[in-house]
């Protein structure tokens, strides 16, 4: 291909400027907006101390607490009684009935106790003057005194000696800190303890499958009460996991969301024919109902739920107003701007034929719109279920407020990590269904 003579390039360049003398911004834009984007982040890292933040973080702590997501710790105080027993005391949240044989912890004769957490190899003879630390089969004598717990030299690693007192350490099976006149044992085990039935149930230590052994066994285990009915009572009733509770808190989570969706819809619905330049001709009315879609929907949602919890207290009432307010507005904008580009040749037709301004909207701009605002809506329902959790959390009622709670306490971990899986399943639940929804009524096929 030969090249063009310079008179040629002239002309052309003459002819078509844009193509040859573009702007800086266009031939050099997305370096640009990358480098500037390097520096913004560098700036926000300097500014926030995002360095020292991660660097003073407690992420030993964080550890423990992500371990008690899928796992559960009993947490015994081995008290040292003056006739030199050890006896073991165990908090409300005990995780075994009165008087149960605990396989890990075991009184001896002497009124000594042996705490086991990975084997033989690895457990704690428990006296009032020593307590034998074993690691990996070796004996570390602790010496018992009035002052404290004391270590001897050259122990390893899993001891450590911290001023008075002695921590044991045994990884993922749990740790030891002895004093002068206990040893507070923490011992870890995967899974969730009593997730089925409470220490007090008749039915406590029965596993799922064997409780769904027992519901089908002709054997009642309370007499007059078929199985199938007491395993329910003794779930739902579960004082430890609160299914009841929970559930109900879930369940009013679902109708803050629904509801509350529901009036935003019906509210909005009619507001955005007023808002809508085409369909009503008058500006001032526009312009008024464009500006109160903006302000109730510029006003975030937790900010409504704090605000209606302080008029109405806690509960779902102030829930389903903070929701019906936010959504208001924004579903009356997408709704506005959703009529403002409906075509008009079928609005035309209706007037032709001397329809009523009524008829007009009702068969020659609804339909067309119909599938657009349900749509819409679904996906207002879906997102609101998420929502409902947050704004729960600051009073609202419902899962979010007892998700707060519960983290509140700082030990039911387990719990959280309970209620967040149910969040999760319910909000999955929903998506697919409003999509499924959605489908039906845009004619799409989606995957």
């Amino acid at each position: 291909m030969s090249a063009i003579s310079a008179a040629e390039r002239a002309r052309l360049e003459q002819k078509f400027p844009e193509v040859f003398k573009t702007s800086f911004l266009k031939r050099h834009g997305l370096l640009v907006g990358l480098a500037v984007t390097v520096l913004y982040l560098v700036f926000c890292w300097f500014f926030f101390n995002v360095g020292p933040a991660l660097q003073n973080g407690k992420w030993d702590r964080a550890s423990i607490y992500v371990q008690d997501w899928y796992s559960w710790r009993a947490q015994p105080r081995l008290r040292f009684g003056e006739d030199g027993t050890v006896e073991a005391q165990w908090s409300s949240r005990g995780q075994y009935p009165a008087n149960a044989t605990i396989d890990w912890l075991t009184p001896r004769d002497d009124g000594s106790m042996t705490a086991v957490f990975n084997g033989e190899g690895n457990r704690l003879d428990i006296s009032t003057t020593q307590v034998d630390v074993y690691v990996d089969g070796t004996a570390y004598p602790i010496e018992i005194t009035a002052d404290g717990a004391f270590a001897p030299e050259n122990v390893p690693a899993e001891i450590v000696q911290d001023r008075n007192k002695v921590w044991v350490y045994y990884g993922f099976a749990g740790q030891a800190e002895i004093r002068d006149n206990q040893v507070a044992v923490q011992r870890r085990f995967f899974g969730w303890a009593n997730f089925l039935y409470d220490p007090r149930s008749p039915l406590w230590g029965n596993d799922l499958f064997s409780t769904i052994g027992l519901i089908f066994s002709g054997d009642q285990v309370v007499e007059g009460k078929s199985n199938a009915q007491l395993v329910w009572e003794q779930w739902i009733g579960n004082q430890a996991w609160q299914h009841g509770d929970i559930l109900i808190k879930l369940f009013q989570t679902l109708v803050m969301a629904f509801v509350g969706t529901l009036l935003a819809t019906l509210v909005s619905f009619p507001l955005a024919f007023i808002a809508a330049r085409n369909i009503t001709q008058n500006k001032p009315a526009n312009w008024f109902m464009k500006r109160f879609f903006d302000f109730i929907r510029s006003v975030d949602m937790l900010i409504w739920a704090l605000f209606f919890t302080r008029g109405f207290g806690p509960g779902p009432i102030p829930g389903i107003a903070a929701i019906f307010f936010t959504d208001t507005g924004a579903l009356g904008k997408v709704y506005a701007e959703a009529l403002e580009n409906v075509d008009d040749k079928q609005r035309e037709g209706m007037k032709s034929v001397g329809a009523s301004p009524t008829s007009v909207n009702r068969y020659g701009v609804v339909p067309q719109v119909l599938p657009v605002f349900v749509s819409q809506s679904l996906y207002f329902w879906e997102s609101n279920t998420r929502s409902a959790t947050v704004i729960g959390a600051v009073g609202a009622g419902g899962i979010g407020l007892k998700l707060l709670e519960t983290m509140g306490t700082n030990s039911d971990w387990d719990k959280v990590a309970y209620m967040v899986l149910l969040i999760l399943f319910v909000v999955f639940l929903f998506d697919n269904m409003s999509t499924a929804i959605r489908q039906r009524l845009i004619g799409g096929t989606g995957h």
